[in-house]
């Protein structure tokens, strides 16, 4: 009998520790648009974290400085996927990513996205679906 009781007290532990990763992510279907937009600019904030990690950066419109935000994956996930350079203040970098389609100067990273150092070239960040078409809604 105690057996059955600790089993059902682990299990019962053990599932609430896994759905609260599950509840706490959100979706972005239809936040962004589908197009990927390419943007130069330069660094102002670099925060490895989670469950987001944010690229601040200082891009030039038109002669007006406008402060975008730039969501990744989390800490994690970009150092597994090769993320080693600390991107530090004053880099410049250009990013390809898809915008909000609010007009917010917000970018995502997650999804056919890169992250180039402007000088060299060297890609910080790569998405593995880069390049590749926008998927298609089924009908």
């Amino acid at each position: 009998m105690k057996k059955s009781a600790l089993f059902a007290v682990s299990f019962a532990i053990a599932s609430l520790a896994l759905a609260g990763g599950a509840v706490a992510h959100h979706g972005d279907a239809g936040r962004y648009i589908e197009e990927v937009v390419e943007l130069n600019g330069t660094v102002v904030e670099t925060q490895l974290v989670n469950p987001h990690s944010i690229l601040v950066v200082d891009v030039d419109t038109n002669g007006k400085m406008v402060r975008w935000q730039a969501e990744m994956g989390g800490a994690q996930q970009l150092i597994r996927s090769g993320w080693t350079v600390d991107v530090k203040p004053g880099t410049k970098v250009t990013l390809t990513g898809r915008r909000l389609k609010s007009g917010a100067p917000y970018m995502n990273l997650t999804e056919r996205a890169r992250v180039v150092l402007a000088d060299g070239g060297k890609v910080v960040h790569q998405t593995a679906n880069f390049g590749q078409p926008a998927a298609t809604a089924a009908p």
